[in-house]
């Protein structure tokens, strides 16, 4: 064992889609992503840590870019820690970089942005390949109106209306820095930064705009809809499995 304790940051990239989610549950027998980092980094340095993420993603959801943090005495080299803790973690987890950063750093508090990213395949016939990993809507979509709808979103705003119930969330105001909306092949990318996000604000955002783009909501209601701070009215939750947390700015 070391005898000076480190803060450890990694870089991880992971497939949710037989996950319930970042955060450990109550029951031990769910698997979560936190709990497979926990028992490798436990397998590894020999100690029995909590990781702290830097948000929440939800079951069946993913991520390129998730930052974790922890404290440990261990003595593994930090060069070696990325290829250490892959050789004990599940396939569909990888850990793409380690480094030791100041004790201060904080995974969940320093970050200062995020972004995401949601797909949708928009093509008459679902992907058997992709079923996991993008949301099938076989409707024609107007992916003008989407696009205009979505420009609505940026800026500082109240988003109760796109936050699910449940959320210890002290205030639901936010700044969408970027929203952007890219189409090509039949596959329409929502890209979205923020300085934050609610509880499932960004599938409901990605919901709501897919009812204008089905033609359910008028690109004008987008407005009103933020103005009434009221879930109700807006879109349908999107699913999980097309959401990727992309990466976090500190």
């Amino acid at each position: 064992m070391a005898s000076q304790k480190r803060n450890i940051r990694l870089l991880v990239e992971y497939d949710g889609t037989f996950y319930h989610g970042f955060q450990v549950q109550d029951d031990p027998s769910l698997p979560t992503i936190q709990g497979e980092l926990e028992a490798a980094i436990a397998t590894i340095c020999g100690e029995t840590i909590r990781i702290t993420g830097s948000g929440r993603t939800d079951a069946g959801a993913h991520a390129l870019g998730q930052v974790v943090n922890f404290h440990t005495y261990s003595s593994v080299p930090i060069e070696r820690f990325s290829v250490a803790l892959n050789s004990v973690l599940p396939k569909d987890i990888r850990v793409k970089q380690a480094e030791s950063v100041p004790f201060s750093f904080h995974a969940r508090f320093d970050a200062i942005a995020k972004t995401y990213v949601y797909i949708v395949d928009n093509r008459p016939h679902a992907s058997v390949f992709l079923r996991n990993y993008v949301y099938h809507v076989p409707q024609a979509l107007d992916v003008a109106a989407i696009k205009e709808a979505a420009a609505l979103l940026v800026g500082t705003r109240d988003y109760a209306s796109f936050q699910t119930s449940g959320s210890s969330a002290r205030t639901s105001i936010r700044t969408v820095y970027y929203l952007g909306v890219e189409a090509e092949g039949g596959i329409i990318k929502f890209i979205i930064r923020a300085n934050g996000f609610l509880y499932n604000m960004v599938r409901n955002i990605v919901g709501t705009l897919l009812e204008v783009g089905k033609g359910k909501l008028m690109v004008e209601e987008i407005v009103a809809i933020l103005a009434a701070r009221d879930r109700s009215g807006a879109g349908p939750t999107a699913p999980a499995k097309g959401l990727y947390l992309v990466g976090v700015d500190y």
